[in-house]
């Protein structure tokens, strides 16, 4: 009986220490020269964030000779899958110093999935269609978002005190904006102005001949 009290005592304190870890919301508006910043990265970043990351799992399609999402947000371990949905074959690659890699041609679902283990953003490529670009960030916390089309993003956390970091592919230098901030029982607001260069998207040509056709001369290029 003495026994199954103390059980009994013990749980009690358990809950009442986890009741104490309570979510905080945060909501980001990010901005680049006075208009909404999508597709910005928005992160929370703490000792206790980087115990609490676990890898997940992550899809880059390629459509119409485009990447599908152009920004993707990982956590670290998180293996990705490229499946190819076009009717052409595509060479994905990156340089980036988070993570090396190249897939040999190929169409459908390759093999093996990429693991990316290192914080950092990686850029991608495909050797085959110069106009193909995005972008996978690697982060060490779980507590994210990408900003959607009004540069909104919101994250739910545990109440305490992190670095705020925001990444956009537009960046001037690539120097990310952070700052520290406070998450505790009412929802916090913060605006962030981020000074971003023109990155117009490439965008691959209409006309499915022409699209073979630049294959084509690529492919007579790469084997001379």
């Amino acid at each position: 009986m003495r026994n199954a009290r103390s059980i009994a005592a013990l749980c009690t304190l358990a809950c009442g220490f986890a009741g104490s870890v309570h979510a905080a919301r945060l909501q980001v508006v990010v901005t680049g020269q006075g208009a909404p910043a999508a597709d910005a990265v928005v992160s929370l970043h703490s000792p206790a964030a980087v115990a609490a990351t676990r890898a997940g799992r992550g899809t880059i399609d390629q459509r119409e000779s485009q990447f599908v999402p152009r920004v993707t947000v990982v956590t670290v371990g998180t293996p990705v899958v490229f499946p190819n949905s076009d009717n052409v074959r595509h060479q994905v690659y990156s340089f980036s110093p988070a993570k090396r890699f190249e897939l040999p041609l190929y169409s459908g679902k390759p093999a093996a999935p990429v693991v990316f283990a290192t914080p950092g953003v990686v850029e991608l490529g495909c050797n085959i269609h110069d106009w193909m670009l995005a972008y996978v960030v690697v982060l060490d916390t779980p507590h994210h978002a990408i900003t959607d089309a009004r540069g909104l993003g919101r994250i739910d956390a545990p109440a305490g005190t992190y670095t705020l970091r925001v990444w956009h592919p537009g960046l001037k230098g690539g120097t990310l904006h952070e700052e520290r901030i406070v998450l505790a029982d009412a929802p916090l607001e913060r605006a962030v102005s981020l000074s971003l260069v023109a990155t117009p998207e490439a965008t691959a040509p209409a006309d499915d001949k022409l699209r073979a056709l630049q294959e084509k001369f690529r492919k007579l290029k790469d084997n001379r």
